[in-house]
């Protein structure tokens, strides 16, 4: 068979603009009817598929609805509260904000400050902006905050002094944000650096120490977000040098506007991923096609010697391509080829193709068959054990990119065009894959979904499930959150959906936050069995109330359900918070559309139902009679540094 990979770019672009009119006219139709919050969640769609230059235009549309009637008929929807302080005016911003929020299904509450109101709103910790408890502070900082209070004449050494000033005020502020702000993240970003300010310099030597003074502040933004877990710093560089004008001089001196529309466009994206990520919109599996996207030419039709990769132009693009998709794969990524072509001719190439950047091993599956992509990928997804919306496909057909959009429509889809060298802006350009702070966990990831396969073939030699647990030989462990592990236990929390009994999204300093309280633990979940190490693969979150031990979320990954793991350590918790002279255990469930499998865990573990509705539910534990350990499962507990407990030290079942 011969696969119809029939893209072809001027055809494609039509049906692009068809598509995009489409989507604008059906929002605007919304608008006018006065249906835009009602039908609130249909936007996100529409946005997919309008064009990037009109989205400013559709935010102003969406900033005008009321967020509380938007909550009244969707209260499942994320609405994060976002603060906007900084030095010039920012208006344009909130547009912004709004269309990209509304982009990947949030719902943006924009609070904006009075102009030049930054110092103000943040190092004061009794003002109105923590008060409101914001999700994200933006401080949007300008050049114009250096260059207003430098004198005339002036010199680099002036530059030197406000510079310094600022980035005091700036480091100030980032400290009072860490014990006021009581959770979220403040958002910085880089100084552009702007030619009217370094041409007034006409010795050459003082212009380029202008430019080292410059960017060494820029560098201390950057590393601050080093130093402070709840500061992310928004590089404005890579934007400016795609071509985003930094101002519109007119609007800058007229109305102190000192960033323009499109600059703020582009740093309101920057934080539309940030806000995903934080909601727990993060994506894991990166599913390519391979004729026309991984390599030029119809493997079925040209053959492996046929096929453009590595040599002349268009090979050397489709090699790019390869090449970032390395990249992200060695960064924990999950790589998966899903292609119309046979099995055979499809792996001999991966394999032996001189060119290729991407082999074989550099795939967790590879699927080529005739069967539709979107049920490939619902077969992908089950067999990782990952939820669909977990998934960035990419093809180059627009027919099977509006099948998959249809069919999955949580799936992320990019479609590529003929020219294989945007492939690679394409891939890059919303930031899916994008996480806070990588950790050991997510190097090992690749390695740890190829052991699972190891897992189910020797599954397929038994008879039955228990057997087949018996001889796994899984070996846990239960033990208190070291600081180095805080970054992986947040990152579970925002990419975590199925296993997640509340869905609470924690950032790294919040977890630290919850492991330092006196009257709170932060455990951690590690497992290995005969095939290797599984690493930290779940949390549990506790908090001591007088006799009450309460259960804030249980997290366990997708890798290792269906072991018992968390059967066995809930069973850990209990027993250890009877020896510890709690009277009852409290546990909370939250409904989401992603975590209904474990909506009866907690009574299904002996736990009774105090309080219930269609959205949450509170339940009780009276550690009367308590579950015995689960046989197959080898469950070490250490709690000597879990606060709500302090059970005697080295407890181990």
């Amino acid at each position: 068979m011969v696969a119809d990979s029939s893209t072809q770019g001027a055809a494609a672009e039509p049906a692009a603009d068809a598509t995009a009119d489409a989507a604008a006219a059906s929002l605007t139709a919304l608008h006018r009817a006065g249906q835009l919050a009602a039908r609130y969640p249909e936007v996100r769609g529409l946005l997919a598929r309008a064009r990037e230059e009109e989205l400013v235009r559709y935010g102003r549309l969406l900033a005008r609805l009321d967020p509380d009637e938007v909550l009244a008929a969707h209260p499942a929807v994320p609405a994060p509260l976002v603060a906007v302080t900084g030095h010039g005016i920012l208006s344009a911003l909130v547009p912004a904000l709004t269309a990209e929020f509304a982009r990947h299904g949030l719902l943006a509450r924009v609070r904006l400050s009075d102009f030049d109101s930054w110092v103000f709103d943040l190092v004061d910790p009794s003002g109105p902006l923590y008060a409101a408890r914001p999700s994200l502070v933006l401080c949007v900082l300008d050049p114009a905050v250096v260059a207003d209070e430098l004198p005339v004449p002036w010199q680099v050494s002036d530059v030197e002094r406000v510079l310094a000033e600022k980035l005091a005020l700036v480091e100030r502020a980032a400290a009072v944000f860490a014990t006021a702000a009581q959770g979220g993240t403040l958002v910085l970003n880089t100084l552009a650096l702007p030619r009217e300010l370094t041409a007034q310099l006409i010795d050459l030597r003082a212009r380029a120490r202008f430019g080292a003074v410059w960017r060494e502040a820029n560098v201390r933004l950057l590393r601050l977000a080093e130093e402070r877990a709840e500061v992310v710093t928004v590089d404005l560089d890579p934007l400016l040098a795609e071509g985003v004008p930094a101002r519109d001089v007119r609007q800058s001196v007229y109305a102190k506007a000192h960033l323009s529309d499109a600059l703020l466009a582009g740093y309101a994206r920057e934080v539309g991923h940030l806000a995903r990520q934080s909601a727990g919109g993060g994506k894991k599996v990166l599913a390519l096609d391979l004729d026309n996207t991984v390599w030029g030419g119809v493997l079925g039709e040209v053959g492996q010697e046929g096929i453009a990769t590595g040599g002349g132009y268009r090979g050397e693009a489709f090699q790019r391509f390869q090449r970032v998709a390395k990249q992200l794969g060695s960064q924990g990524v999950l790589l998966a080829a899903v292609s119309k072509n046979d099995q055979e001719p499809v792996v001999k190439t991966l394999r032996e193709h001189p060119e290729l950047a991407l082999r074989e091993e550099d795939f967790v599956q590879i699927r080529a068959n005739w069967l539709p992509k979107h049920d490939n990928l619902r077969e992908l997804a089950r067999e990782l054990n990952v939820g669909v919306d977990s998934i960035v496909f990419v093809d180059d057909s627009p027919f099977e990119c509006g099948l998959v959009r249809h069919e999955l429509p949580g799936v992320a889809v990019i479609q590529v065009d003929e020219e294989p060298a945007s492939h690679v802006r394409r891939l890059l350009a919303e930031g899916w894959f994008d996480v806070r702070q990588l950790t050991s966990e997510d190097f090992a990831r690749p390695e740890r979904y190829r052991q699972e396969q190891a897992r189910q073939d020797f599954l397929d030699t038994f008879e039955s499930l228990e057997g087949y647990l018996r001889e796994l030989d899984v070996s846990v462990t239960l033990a208190a959150a070291e600081p180095a592990q805080y970054a992986r236990v947040s990152q579970m929390t925002l990419r975590t959906n199925q296993f997640n009994l509340t869905t609470g999204r924690l950032q790294p300093a919040e977890v630290r936050a919850r492991a330092e309280d006196p009257a709170g633990a932060v455990l951690t979940i590690s497992a290995a069995d005969r095939f290797g190490e599984n690493g930290l693969v779940g949390a549990v979150l506790l908090r001591r109330e007088d006799d009450t031990l309460h259960i804030d979320n249980f997290l366990l990954s997708c890798r290792v359900f269906s072991r018992g793991i968390e059967t066995a350590v809930l069973a850990a918790v209990l027993r250890h918070a009877r020896e510890s002279g709690a009277g009852q255990v409290r546990a909370a469930y939250r409904r989401t559309a992603k975590n209904t499998k474990v909506a009866d865990f907690y009574p299904r573990s002996g736990f009774v139902t105090v309080a219930s509705d269609a959205e949450s539910a509170v339940y009780r534990h009276t550690l009367d009679t308590l579950p015995g350990p689960v046989d197959h499962i080898r469950l070490t507990a250490r709690f000597e540094t879990a606060h709500p407990t302090a059970p005697p030290e080295g407890n181990a079942s």
